[in-house]
C-alpha cells in the first residue's frame, strides 16, 4: 500500500511539473511569435525617411512616449514604495486597512479608458489646462499607483521575520531595518513591479487619447522646458507610439500609414524589451551593491579569512 502511494504521488507530481512546463513554454513560444512577427514587419517596412522627426516620422512620437513614460514613473514609484511600506511594516490590522487594500485592488483592475476620463476631469477640466504630457503621465500614475504598492507589499511581507529580529538585535530603529534591510532583500522584486508599471505605460493608449492628444508645433531649437512650444516642455500636447498606431490604424488617409504604423509597432516592442532588460540588469547591480557586504563576508567565511582583510 506504501510503494502504490507512493508511486501514485510520484506519478501525480510528474504529471502537474509536465503540465506546469508545457503552460510555461507554450507562452513562451507564444511571446516569441508575436515579437517575431511584429518585428519582422516592422523591418520589411523600414524606410529611413520615416524615422526621423518630420510631419509622417515617427521619432516625435518615441522621445513622447519616452517622456510620458518618465513623468509617470517619477509620480508612481515614490508613491508606489511608499505606500507598500506602509501597507507591510505600519498598517495595523483591522476593517481600515482591509478597506485601503480593497481601494488599491479595485484601482488596479480599473478600465484604462475609465482612469483616461477621470485624468481628463481632474487633470485637464479641473485645472482649466489643456491636454499635455504631465496630464498623460498623472493619469498613468492612477494605474501604476496601486501596481507598485501591491507588488511592494507583497515583497516586504514575504521576508521572514528572522531579518527584522536581527536588525533589531542591533539596535536600529523600525525605518532603518526597513532602508537597509528590508528593502534591499526584495529590491528585484520590487524592480519587477516597476517594470510591469513601465510595460503598461508603454502600451497605454486609451487612457492618453483623452490627456495627451496629438503632437502641435514643436520648435527644435527652444530647449526651454517652460515653454509650450518646446520639446522639453511636460505641458504641450504629445502622441505616443501606442496613440500614433492608434490614429493611423483608425483616420490616417496618407497612403503609407500601413508602413509608418507597421514601423512604429516594431519600435514599441523594441523599446519594451530593451527597457525590461536594462531594467533587469540595473536591479541585478543595485542589489549586489545594496548586499555587496553580506555577500564579501560570506567569500570571507569561504576563503577561511576574518572579515575586512
Amino acid at each position: 500500500m506504501v510503494n502504490k502511494a507512493y508511486r501514485r504521488a510520484r506519478m501525480a507530481d510528474r504529471t502537474a511539473t509536465f503540465v506546469l512546463y508545457a503552460v510555461a513554454g507554450f507562452f513562451l513560444l507564444l511571446l516569441a511569435a508575436f515579437a517575431i512577427y511584429v518585428i519582422s514587419k516592422g523591418i520589411a517596412s523600414y524606410t529611413p525617411k520615416y524615422i526621423g522627426f518630420k510631419t509622417n516620422g515617427i521619432g516625435l512620437a518615441l522621445f513622447n512616449t519616452i517622456y510620458v513614460v518618465f513623468v509617470s514613473l517619477l509620480f508612481s514609484v515614490p508613491f508606489g514604495i511608499l505606500a507598500g511600506i506602509y501597507m507591510a511594516e505600519y498598517a495595523l490590522p483591522g476593517k481600515l486597512t482591509s478597506i485601503i487594500r480593497t481601494c488599491i485592488e479595485t484601482l488596479s483592475s480599473l478600465p484604462s479608458i475609465v482612469v483616461g476620463l477621470f485624468g481628463l476631469l481632474v487633470f485637464v477640466d479641473l485645472t482649466h489646462s489643456t491636454v499635455s504630457i504631465i496630464a498623460g503621465g498623472l493619469t498613468l500614475s492612477v494605474l501604476n499607483i496601486p501596481l507598485i504598492t501591491r507588488n511592494t507589499e507583497d515583497a516586504i511581507r514575504d521576508i521572514p521575520d528572522t531579518y527584522r529580529e536581527g536588525s533589531y538585535a542591533l539596535g536600529t530603529t523600525k525605518w532603518q531595518t526597513i532602508v537597509r534591510v528590508l528593502v534591499p532583500s526584495c529590491v528585484n522584486r520590487i524592480v519587477t513591479g516597476i517594470i510591469l508599471a513601465a510595460g503598461r505605460c508603454f502600451g497605454e493608449a486609451a487612457a492618453l487619447i483623452y490627456t495627451t492628444g496629438m503632437s502641435g508645433f514643436i520648435n527644435y531649437n527652444d530647449w526651454n522646458p517652460l515653454h509650450p512650444r518646446s520639446l522639453l516642455s511636460p505641458f504641450r500636447p504629445a502622441n505616443t507610439l501606442s496613440v500614433h498606431i492608434w490614429y493611423l490604424k483608425s483616420f490616417a488617409i496618407m497612403p503609407e500609414k500601413d508602413q509608418i504604423a507597421n514601423m512604429a509597432a516594431a519600435l514599441l516592442m523594441i523599446l519594451v524589451l530593451a527597457f525590461n532588460l536594462g531594467a533587469r540588469a540595473a536591479g541585478r547591480s543595485l542589489e549586489r551593491k545594496m548586499l555587496g557586504t553580506q555577500e564579501k563576508t560570506k567569500k570571507s567565511r569561504q576563503e577561511g579569512k576574518p572579515h575586512g582583510i
